[in-house]
C-alpha cells in the first residue's frame, strides 16, 4: 500500500525541488522548512527588528518578549523551567561551550569518555580538552548492532570519569543508544553527562528530567527550525558549575575596567546578540510541530523506514551498517565508491548524503573510506523512496 505524507504541503521548499526534479533525502544534514517558520522570520524583520534584553523601545520589547516566550516554550516541551535552556549559535557551539565550561573540573590523569560513534562536534571538543588537561580519553565500544556495548561500557567508566558525553542516535547508523542505563553508570560515578541529541531530538518527545542526563544539546536546524542556532538544556545544578568561557555585551551583571561579574545561566552564556530570529523562528517550528498528530507522525516515521531498510537489503552487493532503526539509513555497495554513487543519484534528481558524516573515526573502525546515507523526514513519502530506488538500481547498473 502507498503511502503519502499529509505533511509536505507545509514546507514550500519540496514543491519548489519537485518542479526542478529533485527529491530530498538528506533531512539527517538539515531539514526543510515549514512556511510557518518562513511566516515568523517574515514578520520579525517586517515589524521591526530590534536587540533583546537591553533596549526600551517598543520594537526591542516585543523582540524580547517573543525571544523569551520561545525559550519558555523549549522549557516546558524538555522538562524544566526556563533558566535550563541556554541559546547558542548551534550545537557544535553548545558542545564547545561545555567542554571549555567544564575545563576547571578536568585534571591530569582524569578521564573523559566518548563512544566509537560520535559525531565530530561530540568527539573534538572532548579531545582537545583531554589534550590541555592531560586527561585520558576513553572510548566506548559498539556491539555488531551499531549499540553502545554496555558490558564493556561498564569497567570504562569509573572513579576517575569526570564527563561522560554521547549521542541519543547515532548519525550514521540510525541506532538508538541505552542512555538510562549509561547515564546511571556517570552518576554511580560521580560523573557529569552530556547527550548530543541532535538526530534524537527530531524523534518523539524527550522529557529530559526524567531521562536523568546533567546537559543535552541539539540543533535547530534538523529540527524543521532555522540554522545557526543550537540549544543547550541543564540540570539547574550542573549549569551552576560551568564557567563562562565568551565575554561581551549582555552576560555581565558588575564591570570595571580590572574586573567583572558575571550573570548566571541562561544570559550568562548567551554573550553578545543572540540569533534572535532563528530563536523565533526555532519557536514557530516547534509551535507547528506540537500542532500534528504525534501518534501518526511515528507511525509514518516507522512505515518509510522499514521500507526503506528492506529495499536496500534486497539489493544484492548492498552493505547496511548496523541494524538501522529510525529515519535513516547507511549503506555501502561491493566494488563501488560512495562518492560515484552519490553522484550518479544526484544526476537523477536524488539528494543524498556520501562520505564519513563527521564521523570520521566510526568509519574507519568499520574500514570503510565512506558510505551513502539516506534519511528521512515527516514530509517523504512512498513516491521519494520510488525515485530512490529507481535512480539507485540504474546508477548500479551503469556501474557494474
Amino acid at each position: 500500500m502507498s503511502i503519502s505524507s499529509p505533511w509536505r504541503s507545509a514546507f514550500p521548499a519540496l514543491a519548489a525541488l519537485a518542479a526542478e526534479g529533485q527529491t530530498y533525502l538528506d533531512s539527517a544534514a538539515t531539514a526543510q522548512k515549514p512556511q510557518a517558520l518562513i511566516d515568523a522570520l517574515a514578520g520579525y524583520y517586517a515589524s521591526g527588528a530590534a536587540n533583546v534584553h537591553r533596549a526600551q523601545h517598543l520594537p526591542g520589547e516585543r523582540a524580547t518578549r517573543a525571544f523569551e516566550a520561545t525559550r519558555q516554550q523549549l522549557a516546558g516541551w524538555l522538562g524544566g523551567v526556563p533558566e535550563q535552556v541556554i541559546f547558542s549559535h548551534g550545537a557544535t557551539e553548545a558542545l564547545n561551550l561545555l567542554a571549555y565550561g567544564l575545563e576547571h573540573l578536568i585534571g591530569a590523569g582524569d578521564e573523559i569518555v566518548v563512544s566509537a560513534l560520535e559525531h565530530h562536534a561530540n568527539l573534538l571538543p572532548w579531545q582537545q580538552l583531554a589534550l590541555r588537561r592531560q586527561a585520558k580519553l576513553l572510548v566506548l565500544p559498539l556491539d555488531d548492532r551499531g549499540v553502545i556495548d554496555l558490558d564493556a561500557a561498564a569497567p570504562l567508566i569509573g572513579p576517575r570519569t569526570r564527563v561522560l558525553a554521547v549521542s541519543q542516535l547515532s548519525n550514521v547508523l540510525g541506532t538508538w543508544q541505552p542512555l538510562p542505563e549509561l547515564l546511571a553508570m556517570a552518576r554511580a560515578q560521580g560523573a557529569l553527562s552530556v547527550v548530543d541529541g541532535a538526530q534524537g531530538v527530531v524523534h518523539g518527545r524527550h522529557d529530559l528530567s526524567a531521562l536523568g542526563c546533567d546537559f543535552y544539546v541539539f540543533s535547530s536546524h534538523k529540527l524543521y527550525g532555522p540554522d545557526g542556532l543550537g540549544v543547550l538544556w541543564g540540570r539547574q545544578e550542573a549549569l551552576r558549575q560551568l564557567h563562562h568561557w565568551q565575554f561581551g555585551g549582555e552576560m555581565v551583571q558588575v564591570a570595571d575596567y580590572q574586573q567583572a561579574q558575571f550573570r548566571p545561566a541562561p544570559l550568562g552564556f548567551e554573550a553578545g546578540t543572540p540569533p534572535i530570529a532563528a530563536v523565533l523562528g526555532l519557536g514557530a517550528s516547534l509551535a507547528w510541530l506540537l500542532a500534528q498528530d504525534s501518534t501518526a507522525l511515528a507511525a509514518h516515521e516507522g512505515v518509510l523506514h522499514e521500507r526503506l531498510v528492506a529495499g536496500l537489503r534486497a539489493r544484492d552487493g548492498v552493505r547496511l551498517l548496523g541494524e538501522p532503526q529510525v529515519a535513516l539509513a547507511s549503506f555501502t555497495v561491493r566494488d563501488v565508491h560512495s562518492a560515484d554513487l552519490a553522484h550518479l543519484l544526484s544526476e537523477q534528481g536524488v539528494a543524498v548524503r556520501a562520505g564519513h558524516h563527521c564521523a570520521m573515526p566510526l568509519l574507519k573502525r568499520l574500514g570503510l573510506p565512506g558510505a551513502i546515507r539516506v534519511s528521512l523526514g515527516l514530509y517523504n513519502d512512498d513516491s521519494d523512496l520510488q525515485r530512490f530506488f529507481s535512480a539507485l538500481d540504474n546508477a548500479l547498473e551503469l556501474l557494474r
